[in-house]
């Protein structure tokens, strides 16, 4: 589609997409995957740095006032002036937007800015998105609510299997390892596609296992690989 961020060529498209409908041919499941550049923009975390900053600066402040006044006056050349009350809480405020504006700057160079979120964050953004995406891509959309969602976000460097409800009942979280260390390791080595495909072959057998597919089965999506 226009205006996407394109992480696979046409030719790799086609082979997981391909892994896929191999997949699926043998099982009662859907399966979607996603790749996506980032899962949030993180904008209240760098507010909240910038935030931070600017209340440190304001602590520091009011902990040596006479350093930070006096050191104004020097780098001013203004050695005889009298401070004001007012002119004191000018300059606070004054220090504190510096710092705020500043520290929101600093955090336009994306890689500090990923760099701050806490890893935490990070972790429950991705899983909050793929959830979402799921609900959106595959959920009550095959016989059974067997979907199954494989999820890539490549800033975060994390990714999530996420399994309909049916899935869910019969297959604990565990079982979902291989498949997971199958896509990290081709992400490690730089290729996408086959750490996709290698999780798909694991996806599929588990699903296989536990929920083959009916002769009257015929749901499909329009598209198995999705790039946002």
């Amino acid at each position: 589609m226009a205006g996407q961020t394109i992480h696979l060529t046409p030719a790799e498209h086609d082979t997981v997409s391909a892994a896929v409908a191999a997949a699926e041919a043998s099982s009662a499941g859907e399966i979607v995957t996603i790749v996506t550049e980032r899962s949030d923009g993180y904008a209240d975390v760098a507010l909240a740095w910038a935030a931070l900053v600017a209340m440190t600066a304001l602590t520091v402040l009011s902990l040596f006032p006479g350093f930070y006044l006096g050191l104004y006056d020097r780098v001013l050349g203004d050695w005889g002036r009298e401070w004001t009350p007012q002119g004191i809480f000018t300059l606070a405020a004054t220090v504190a937007i510096l710092k705020f504006l500043g520290m929101v700057v600093l955090q336009l160079w994306q890689p500090l800015k990923f760099w701050l979120v806490p890893g935490f964050i990070k972790a429950a953004r991705v899983r909050a998105r793929a959830e979402a995406c799921f609900k959106i891509g595959a959920e009550r959309r095959t016989h059974g609510r067997t979907g199954i969602l494989i999820y890539v976000s490549l800033a975060e460097h994390r990714a999530e299997i996420v399994a309909d409800a049916a899935i869910a009942g019969k297959v604990s979280p565990e079982v979902w390892g291989e498949a997971m260390a199958a896509l990290l390791q081709g992400i490690r080595a730089d290729d996408l596609a086959a750490g996709l495909t290698g999780a798909i072959a694991k996806v599929g057998a588990v699903l296989a296992q536990h929920f083959p597919r009916a002769a009257d089965d015929q749901n499909e999506l329009p598209d198995r690989v999705i790039e946002v």
